[in-house]
């Protein structure tokens, strides 16, 4: 099993972030967070990498759900998005496989909810 589901679009970086956004919203994602890997990186230990951004993005409703679950889930959260310079006009986005990431806890009803949110975030890239 994949742990991320991703598709390469054409496009500006910043734009294709602006893309994810409202697709997230769409799907009731708000982004909590905004990482920009690259620059981190950059200005961390003076490497040059291609633009990397890590979009931290909740669905109120199913953080929730999860948490009445499974009170430590917030280790596993928010789900993270990543945008990332692909080269030649094109931009990557990858989204975490919920399902994936929570096969170690051992807990049918958070399962369920990793289903809803992995569908949910597949929804998101295949809009893009």
């Amino acid at each position: 099993m994949k742990y991320y589901y991703n598709k390469i679009v054409e496009g500006d970086f910043e734009q294709v972030i602006e893309k994810v956004t409202e697709a997230l919203k769409t799907e009731g994602f708000g982004v909590l967070t905004e990482i920009d890997f690259s620059g981190t990186i950059k200005k961390k230990l003076d490497k040059d990498m291609p633009a990397y951004r890590i979009l931290g993005a909740c669905n109120p409703n199913f953080a929730y759900k999860a948490y009445q679950a499974e009170d430590k889930i917030g280790t596993m959260l928010p789900c993270n998005v990543i945008v990332q310079d692909a080269g030649d006009g094109k931009v990557e986005v990858s989204a975490v496989n919920p399902i994936a990431s929570m096969m170690g806890i051992e807990n049918d009803t958070l399962a369920d909810v990793a289903g809803e949110v992995k569908n949910k975030l597949e929804r998101v890239i295949d809009s893009l």
